[in-house]
C-alpha cells in the first residue's frame, strides 16, 4: 500500500469513526443508545437517509440544514468528523500502517470524546473512560503492542493518584473535589501512555487547568454565575494529547535538566 493511499484509507475512517463519536458525545451524558433510534433530524424528527448521512461531505452540500424542513444543524459534526479524520491521518502519517498507528489514533479519538463531552455537559461518561481502559489494556496485551505491564501500572497510576488527590483536596476544602469522572478517565490515560505519561497528563492539565481554566470560568461566573464549575477532563485530555506527541522529548528533558 502507498502512502497516500494509506492516508486516505486512514482519512476515510477517521471521519466514519468521526461521524461516530458525534452521536456518542451527544448521547452518552443523556444516558441514552448509541444504535436505537437512527439518527434523526432535531427539528422534524424525519430519519436522515444514508445519503444526508456521509461525514463531512453531506453537512457542505446541505448547507448544515435538513433537506425537509431546513432546521439547522450544527456545525459540530463536521468540525468533529474532519478534526477525527485529521488524526487518524496524522496516527498513519507518523507510525505507517502498525499497531501503534491504531493505538494512536483510538487514544486521540478517546480524547476528543471526553474533551467535548466534559466541555458541553461536565460529564466524562464511562463509556470513554472505562471503556478506553479496557481498550488501552486490550492493546497492550496484543503481540508487539505496548509493554502489558507498562499499560496495567500506568492506569493503577492515574486511578490512585487522582482518588488521592481527590480526598485531599475534598478534606482540605470541607467539599467536594474532582470528578469521578476524572479519576476514571485518567486510569485510561495510563493504560495507554504508562506512569511517566499519567503523571505527566496530570501535571500538564492542572497546569493549562490554571492558566486557561480558572480565569475563564472566572469570567463566566461574573456574566452567569452556574458557569463557575472547572470542566478538568478538558484541560486532562489537552494534557494526554501532548504528553502522547512530546511526552518523551519533555521527559527526556527533564532528567537532562536535573542531571545538569
Amino acid at each position: 500500500m502507498t502512502t497516500t493511499l494509506l492516508l486516505i484509507y486512514a482519512g476515510v475512517i477517521g471521519a466514519a469513526v468521526g461521524s461516530f463519536l458525534n452521536v456518542c458525545i451527544y448521547r452518552w451524558p443523556a444516558e441514552q443508545s448509541v444504535i436505537r433510534p437512527r439518527s434523526r433530524c432535531p427539528g422534524c424528527e424525519r430519519q436522515i437517509a444514508w445519503y444526508d448521512n456521509i461525514p463531512i461531505l453531506s453537512w457542505i452540500l446541505l448547507r448544515g440544514r435538513c433537506r425537509h424542513c431546513s432546521t439547522r444543524i450544527s456545525v459540530q459534526y463536521p468540525i468533529i468528523e474532519a478534526a477525527t479524520a485529521l488524526i487518524w491521518i496524522g496516527s498513519a502519517a507518523a507510525h505507517g500502517p502498525t499497531l501503534e498507528a491504531l493505538r494512536a489514533a483510538l487514544f486521540l479519538t478517546l480524547l476528543l470524546g471526553i474533551a467535548m463531552t466534559d466541555a458541553r455537559e461536565m460529564v466524562i461518561p464511562d463509556q470513554f473512560s472505562l471503556g478506553g481502559t479496557a481498550i488501552g489494556l486490550l492493546m497492550a496485551a496484543l503481540p508487539g503492542g505496548y509493554p502489558f505491564l507498562q499499560a496495567l501500572l500506568g492506569a493503577l497510576t492515574g486511578y490512585v493518584l487522582l482518588w488521592a488527590v481527590k480526598l485531599g483536596a475534598e478534606k482540605a476544602l470541607g467539599k467536594p473535589a474532582l470528578g469521578v469522572g476524572d479519576i476514571h478517565m485518567m486510569a485510561m490515560v495510563g493504560a495507554f501512555t504508562g506512569i511517566s505519561g499519567a503523571l505527566l497528563t496530570i501535571f500538564l492539565g492542572s497546569v493549562l487547568g490554571i492558566v486557561i481554566g480558572v480565569p475563564y470560568t472566572w469570567a463566566s461566573g461574573r456574566l452567569a454565575p452556574k458557569s463557575t464549575y472547572l470542566p478538568l477532563g478538558v484541560f486532562l485530555a489537552m494534557g494526554a494529547a501532548v504528553t502522547w506527541v512530546f511526552g518523551d522529548a519533555i521527559v527526556a528533558w527533564y532528567i537532562a535538566w536535573i542531571r545538569a
